[in-house]
């Protein structure tokens, strides 16, 4: 008497991309079939949800195996196991990797430990994705931020190299692991208004002007420029030439933005200066330097309200003033 038994027998992997992204996003194999179904898949394709449930576990059976490897990118592209092609084997390790804004917004600031790894269900609660989702990508982070922490040389390109994945989300991923590297404060209550993307643009803004950048082959860019922020001490002088400062700052970001943003600056500048200079003088010590963002927003009452509806521009004036 024999047991029925269903086989698929190939000897090139077959990769369903919408499944990859169910599984990817956290879903069960039952909840990817459901949506499968709810999207007309039987339909569209004229056979039974019996069979689609099959394919979804046998997917979901593949991917569980394809995951050892996409934890280490470079085996998945030497290994013989998998056939797969090349485009294949880079839309799984995109996805794979793949960063949600709100749920990484939720990491950053978070010791990237195993003991906070359990403590993600609010995480998932406030982003509203899954906790598969959520747990993939705080693994994904560390697995990161481990790897390239220690490496000498441009963070982006570091991780781009070691894990194979796209500049864009290669700098999505440097960002992150710089303001990990700096410990920066992100997770106040008065800071949970501002988005990754905010974030993310002021860690490239300070990547790029303010770390050991381009410095020989031993560099770090997550590290920050000790002589630069001590420096900045000197820029008490501009207090006392506002209206030539005010001059070059204009002339230099007036090409560079919007003209109701660059209004506001004007009409502002003596605000920012004040603000922003006194900021500067304390960045050489480590506390005020963590807590840029909040002293940002506490500096002044008008500077926070200007900031909120203009950070780039903030952003923009900040690091131009220190370089002029």
């Amino acid at each position: 008497m024999y047991t029925e038994v269903d086989v698929f027998v190939s000897n090139y992997t077959l990769i369903d991309p919408e499944i990859y992204q169910l599984w990817i996003e956290g879903c069960s194999s039952s909840e990817a079939v459901s949506t499968l179904h709810q999207r007309g898949a039987a339909k569209h394709l004229g056979t039974s949800v019996e069979l689609i449930a099959s394919d979804v576990l046998d997917h979901y059976r593949t991917f569980a195996l394809l995951e050892r490897l996409l934890t280490v990118p470079s085996k998945l592209t030497e290994q013989m196991i998998f056939q797969l092609d090349e485009q294949t084997k880079h839309m799984l390790i995109e996805k794979y990797y793949d960063l949600d804004d709100a749920v990484i917004r939720e990491l950053l600031g978070r010791k990237l430990s195993s003991r906070h790894r359990k403590d993600l269900d609010e995480v998932a609660e406030r982003s509203g994705a899954p906790l598969r989702c959520c747990r993939r990508q705080f693994d994904n982070v560390r697995r990161v931020f481990k790897a390239v922490e220690e490496m000498p040389g441009n963070v982006v390109a570091n991780i781009r190299s070691t894990f194979l994945l796209s500049d864009p989300l290669a700098k999505k991923y440097g960002a992150v692991v710089f303001i990990a590297c700096m410990r920066f404060e992100t997770a106040k209550r008065k800071l949970q208004y501002l988005s990754f993307n905010d974030f993310y643009h002021c860690a490239q803004a300070i990547m790029g002007s303010w770390t050991y950048c381009c410095t020989g082959p031993e560099y770090y860019d997550t590290e920050m420029d000790r002589e630069f922020l001590l420096e900045l001490r000197e820029l008490r002088i501009l207090l006392d030439k506002e209206k030539e400062h005010k001059h070059l700052i204009c002339m230099k970001l007036k090409p560079k933005l919007l003209e109701k943003s660059y209004q506001e600056l004007e009409l502002n500048f003596r605000l920012y200066t004040r603000a922003l200079v006194g900021l500067a003088c304390n960045l050489h010590r480590g506390r005020e330097l963590r807590s840029l963002f909040i002293d940002l927003l506490e500096r002044e009452a008008d500077l926070k309200n200007v900031w909120e509806r203009y950070m780039r521009v903030i952003s923009q004036c900040l690091l131009t003033m220190y370089h002029i």
